[in-house]
């Protein structure tokens, strides 16, 4: 049974510190597939720099394409919002659990207010977490500390981010290092985050 990484994000745009990340996890732990999962506009709040589902899907397939491990996934596209990162695992479960084993990718940042999370012992109880680095503030919960479902993996450190390229595209700043070529040209020739 194949085991696929979920790497939840709005990915707008998807950049190299995404790339670098998915690759390190399916490159140097036992994970045989990492899934960009993309988050969908939510109906109840437009954010204006948010590009539309099919724009961001069509970045992260641009930028995973010569990556046979790494894949885009619309999943949460079909599903009711608001949309939890619960509901979505099952989800994925009912329709691929004969097939995949599901684990989720998360930075320290994330796990520092992963108690937050709906249902977050269920999460834990079913899946396994694979925690990349993050500067950041606050402290990971005692609950978390050298729990056996919690694997903190020795990816790079990545401090790129999306909401900087954006905000530097638009003051017309090149941030084209930033982003995969197929990246770039998309949003180049799209006009977008201008």
């Amino acid at each position: 049974m194949k085991k696929v990484g979920l790497f939840f994000g709005t990915f707008n745009p998807i950049h190299i510190g995404h790339l670098v990340i998915a690759n390190h996890m399916v490159e140097f732990s036992d994970l045989d597939e990492v899934w960009f999962v993309i988050t969908p506009q939510s109906p109840f709040k437009t954010k204006q720099s948010l590009l539309d589902n099919h724009h961001r899907h069509q970045m992260v397939y641009e930028a995973v394409e010569e990556y046979p491990k790494l894949k885009p996934s619309t999943i949460e596209f079909d599903l009711p919002q608001p949309n939890y990162t619960v509901d979505t695992l099952t989800h994925l479960h009912e329709q691929y659990g004969e097939q995949y084993q599901f684990a989720l990718i998360m930075g320290e940042d994330n796990l520092k207010s992963f108690h937050k999370w709906k249902n977050y012992n269920t999460i834990l109880e079913h899946y396994s977490l694979y925690v990349y680095p993050r500067i950041s503030e606050g402290n990971i919960d005692h609950e978390f500390k050298g729990h056996s479902k919690i694997t903190k993996v020795d990816a790079p450190i990545m401090e790129i981010s999306s909401t900087f390229i954006r905000k530097q595209h638009n003051k017309g700043k090149n941030v084209r290092p930033m982003l995969p070529e197929a990246v770039w040209k998309y949003m180049d020739e799209m006009n977008f985050y201008r």
